[in-house]
């Protein structure tokens, strides 16, 4: 088992109420941070979710894969606007 198999097998253990929570948490954290350190929180939690959807994207249906994108698209414009 590769690296990364054992990681998404422990991630899918995580129930998604907590995970969600935690993303939210995460993210309203980024947004209330000032500058560049509330940019960079949004940036780590950009590519945790950029790596989960590139490593689960062959099992993902089409209709999630698009709800995928264009949460990570709002996500990276929040990070653009935190940072200018």
């Amino acid at each position: 088992m590769a690296p990364s198999d054992d990681l998404l097998h422990r991630l899918s253990r995580v129930p998604p109420a907590r995970a969600f929570l935690g993303a939210l948490a995460l993210m309203l954290l980024g947004l209330f941070l000032p500058g560049i350190v509330g940019a960079a929180v949004l940036g780590v939690l950009a590519a945790a979710l950029i790596a989960l959807t590139v490593a689960t994207w062959p099992v993902q249906p089409a209709r999630i894969r698009a709800v995928r994108m264009i949460l990570l698209g709002v996500l990276v414009l929040l990070l653009i606007s935190k940072v200018l």
